[in-house]
């Protein structure tokens, strides 16, 4: 006996929504399978969840979940924030400072170790700390780091903070297109159930076999148990 089967993709709800807002808008009112009110519904909602799910997919491709040249600004930044304090270690082997001078930028006068800048955070923590130390060193009479020197420093400091900033708002964007696209979603499962509902219940007086014809024509889907054949199915 054939079982009606809901949509479970987002293309499948797309199908059936489209499929009976096509008949809603080809079809007298008085001789429709579902109700005005639905039909009413139907022409909001399909067109905003269509959209909804084309920005969703936008906003997850590669190229759009990440600022561009992100990765090389970030590289750019390491590499100048680790070579000016490698720098400073350079100086304080050969005497020219003192190993105090580590104490700036938040790191122990004994300890020669680059702090850890693999990730965004440790990269921005660190980098703060640094162009701050250094600001602060100067102004207590200390000379300037060169090659790289700090202002250069910050230059890429400062474009990985925006990089990383902007990256925050598209992921921001793209989770709150994902929490809109599941509550049209929800939207879209009620209304196909209680179109269907509609559509099942005007055409119940009908043989079992025309019923579910008709019902078909108005995107309803079902299926037979294991082993029989599908009267018709959702397709990809």
């Amino acid at each position: 006996m054939p079982y009606r089967r809901l949509p479970n993709t987002d293309s499948a709800r797309l199908r059936a929504l489209n499929t009976a807002l096509s008949l809603g808008n080809e079809t007298p009112p008085h001789k429709l399978a579902f109700s005005p009110a639905m039909l009413i519904y139907l022409r909001k909602l399909v067109p905003a969840f269509e959209s909804c799910l084309k920005q969703q997919r936008i906003s997850l491709t590669p190229q759009s979940n990440k600022v561009k040249d992100y990765d090389e600004i970030v590289r750019k930044a390491r590499i100048y924030l680790s070579h000016f304090l490698r720098v400073m270690n350079m100086a304080i082997y050969r005497g020219e400072l003192p190993p105090e001078t580590r104490t700036f930028y938040g790191l122990q006068a004994t300890d020669s170790a680059l702090p850890p800048l693999n990730t965004e955070n440790e990269l921005a923590s660190w980098g703060k700390r640094v162009i701050e130390g250094e600001a602060y060193r100067i102004r207590k009479g200390g000379s300037p780091i060169t090659n790289p020197t700090i202002a250069v420093v910050k230059v890429w400091y400062g474009k990985f903070m925006e990089a990383l900033e902007a990256n925050r708002l598209i992921e921001e964007k793209a989770a709150a297109m994902t929490l809109k696209t599941a509550e049209l979603r929800k939207q879209a499962d009620e209304l196909i159930l209680n179109i269907w509902n509609d559509i099942e219940k005007h055409f119940s007086s009908l043989p079992d076999n025309i019923r579910r014809e008709r019902c078909c024509e108005y995107g309803v889907v079902y299926y037979h148990r294991k082993n029989e054949m599908a009267v018709t199915t959702e397709g990809s």
